[in-house]
């Protein structure tokens, strides 16, 4: 796997990463930023560096939540810390057998094909093993920022972790911290961590603008956040009838 260039995308974990885990949480009063996270976020847009988040949401597929709750709440993200140029949204629970929920790779591929990023080029930031495994077997970049809910053995098998999330994309960014340890695991700009290769053939599934595949539709909010574990194309078709280009970033 070639080595990666310069960071064009960071695809982050919603719950436990970018704002306080609240379990199969509708409710967007309850949101929370975790620290850092604002000024995080701030960074990699004044780098011109496309941003999005990845998120499994099995509440769903539980009924604890409905897809508009979802909406809601990451609404209430955007409104905090965005707005994020995608979102990408599993619905359905650990036993569907889909090919998007993580840690398989179906988020972090459609996530960097909205954003026309090449997977290599992206980092995936997350506080639990399925988030990097996602990153790995989709060819991207993982980092963990470990926190209550991270497992020991999952930060033990971390390529590259961070103490938190300023850190981790001030790390990206070379940008040292004040006061702050360096990104922990091998720099960067080596290979990919170890992972299921993601040259294989696509896995089944409807094509990426379709419902989502086995479970409710995911019902998401603004660029729609459909699984899939097919890679949509990198590049878009020219915009016809003044339909805006998803591959150029909004001015």
């Amino acid at each position: 796997m070639r080595p990666v260039g310069p960071v064009k995308a960071v695809l982050f974990d919603r719950d436990g990463t970018l704002v306080h885990d609240v379990p199969y949480n509708g409710d967007p009063e309850r949101v929370r930023p975790v620290e850092g996270a604002r000024e995080a976020v701030a960074l990699l847009r004044a780098r011109d560096i496309r941003v999005g988040v990845v998120t499994n949401q099995s509440g769903v597929a539980r009924g604890l939540i409905s897809g508009t709750d979802v909406r809601r709440v990451n609404r209430r993200i955007d409104d905090l810390l965005g707005p994020f140029d995608v979102w990408a949204i599993c619905p359905h629970g650990p036993d569907d057998g889909c090919h998007c929920r993580k840690p398989q790779p179906g988020l972090v591929l459609w996530a960097a094909g909205r954003v026309c990023t090449d997977p290599a080029d992206c980092v995936v930031v997350g506080d639990i093993g399925a988030d990097t495994e996602a990153a790995a077997r989709a060819g991207a970049h993982g980092i963990l920022v470990p926190n209550a809910r991270t497992r020991p053995e999952e930060t033990e098998a971390a390529a590259h972790t961070a103490p938190d999330l300023l850190t981790a994309v001030r790390s990206l960014l070379d940008d040292p911290a004040p006061d702050g340890p360096a990104l922990d695991g091998p720099a960067l700009d080596g290979p990919a961590p170890d992972g299921p290769a993601p040259d294989g053939p696509a896995p089944d599934g409807p094509a990426p603008d379709g419902p989502a595949p086995d479970g409710p539709a995911p019902d998401a909010p603004h660029d729609g956040g459909a699984c899939s574990g097919q890679r949509p194309a990198t590049t878009a078709p020219a915009p016809s009838g003044g339909a805006p280009d998803p591959c150029r970033r909004p001015s």
